[in-house]
């Protein structure tokens, strides 16, 4: 597809007319300096009530796909499959593109860049990472590779929303996950936010804008919030942190990026601390600019549709992704060989592997549950699954990846003092 101009018409193909279709399909019927229309929408359920005209809609996804006058399609699916079959289709018969299935992308990267090349059509997908924050284009357009340290974010509102109720109104986990389904924040499957994999998609989409990594997002360490109980929250509010669902990218002296999803604590001071509620939150940091935030709504239909509306507003102007930093410079490559100060959250001091951790730096227990904070290799997250088990929870600590550790001699004496205990205990 080759758009020449601001005045060219987009004319659209909808898929999907759930939260954020239908706030795109109100948006756009507001917004006629764009010059774009729905000629037609592909929907799944045919006897649904929609606050639209009947003859919109369709449930033939080829009137879509195969109507020449249709230049783009915008696809707002949940279900990954389908999409792929969509936006494959799309692309292969020439027409542009805007997604927000960040799972269909993330497990599909290599092919739909390559797909982009070889029928030279854009495909766009700002929506598909944070809604509302147009992190994608900054990382494409304005940061160098070389410059770019590292990235930190709350990129998932619905984990964000409940990780706050949490702690400001000091409900549980279970009734803070019902009230963000009761809101729309959370996915149709509740597991793919609470689990961290909504999370640890976007960040393997971020990878390869900021730094030319394409990887599978199952081969990123990442976990959610699923473990965290209220004990997680109280020792929390203890030290003095908030917690928050972080997607990092860290740049190591070597120039390899050190990369996970993992829950942390937050200091008061952090920008991220602020990111309430549904809200995204997003740290960059680069060696020249130092530290930008970008703050703003990380789900809810419009949010998420006013990405999808500046994806189309970019379509005027004939803009695509170039991957600068996959095509114009060496890619980065992912490391395991740094360090984490954690604190993990066991069922009681019997079932703490004090084998994993490098130093154990300071516990408490009692008879239910025991913290245990120290340093371990990153590696130690790749090798097994044993800190995603049931009653065992992990959190990061501020500022806590290094890329040495030597033990001082007051940590060898945590140690043993914990091994005294281990033993007492047994």
């Amino acid at each position: 597809m080759s758009i020449h101009n601001q005045q060219t018409k987009l004319t659209i193909g909808l898929f999907g007319f759930g939260v954020v279709g239908e706030s795109l399909y109100k948006v756009l019927a507001h917004t006629p300096s764009l010059n774009a229309q729905i000629k037609k929408v592909c929907i799944r359920h045919p006897h649904k009530k929609r606050n639209a005209p009947a003859e919109l809609f369709t449930t033939d996804a080829a009137l879509l796909l195969n109507d020449p006058e249709i230049n783009v399609i915008v696809e707002l699916i949940d279900d990954p499959v389908a999409a792929y079959y969509i936006v494959i289709t799309a692309l292969t018969g020439g027409k542009a593109v805007v997604s927000a299935n960040k799972k269909l992308i993330a497990e599909n990267m290599e092919t739909l860049i390559g797909l982009q090349q070889q029928y030279n059509v854009p495909f766009l997908y700002e929506a598909a990472c944070c809604a509302s924050i147009p992190v994608i284009r900054n990382l494409e357009e304005y940061y160098d590779n070389d410059l770019l340290q590292g990235i930190s974010g709350i990129v998932n509102g619905s984990t964000n929303y409940i990780l706050t109720k949490v702690t400001e109104e000091k409900i549980t986990f279970a009734t803070a996950l019902q009230q963000a389904q009761a809101e729309g924040f959370a996915e149709s499957n509740p597991a793919l936010d609470v689990n961290g994999i909504d999370a640890v998609n976007k960040l393997a989409i971020l990878l390869t804008h900021a730094y030319g990594i394409i990887v599978s997002p199952s081969d990123l360490i990442h976990t959610g919030i699923q473990n965290l109980d209220e004990n997680d929250a109280r020792f929390a509010t203890e030290k003095g942190f908030d917690i928050k669902l972080v997607a990092k990218a860290c740049k190591q002296q070597d120039g390899t990026i050190a990369a996970f999803v993992l829950p942390q604590f937050v200091a008061k001071a952090d920008q991220l601390s602020t990111v309430r509620n549904e809200y995204n939150g997003v740290v960059i940091e680069s060696s020249l600019a130092d530290k930008q935030f970008f703050y703003g709504k990380g789900a809810g239909g419009f949010p998420t549709a006013s990405a999808v509306l500046s994806d189309l507003s970019a379509l005027r102007y004939n803009y695509r992704y170039e991957y600068k930093k996959l095509n114009y410079q060496a890619p980065a490559s992912l490391t395991t060989e740094c360090y984490l100060k954690v604190c993990i959250r066991f069922r009681g001091i019997l079932h703490v592997p004090q084998d994993r951790f490098d130093s154990i730096l300071e516990w408490s227990c009692n008879r239910n549950h025991c913290h245990v904070t120290g340093i371990l290799p990153l590696s130690q997250l790749t090798n097994s699954d044993w800190w995603k088990q049931p009653g065992i929870s992990i959190l990061l600590y501020p500022d806590g990846i290094f890329e040495n550790y030597e033990p001082q001699r007051e940590t060898s004496d945590q140690n043993l003092g914990f091994v005294e205990q281990l033993a007492e205990a047994e």
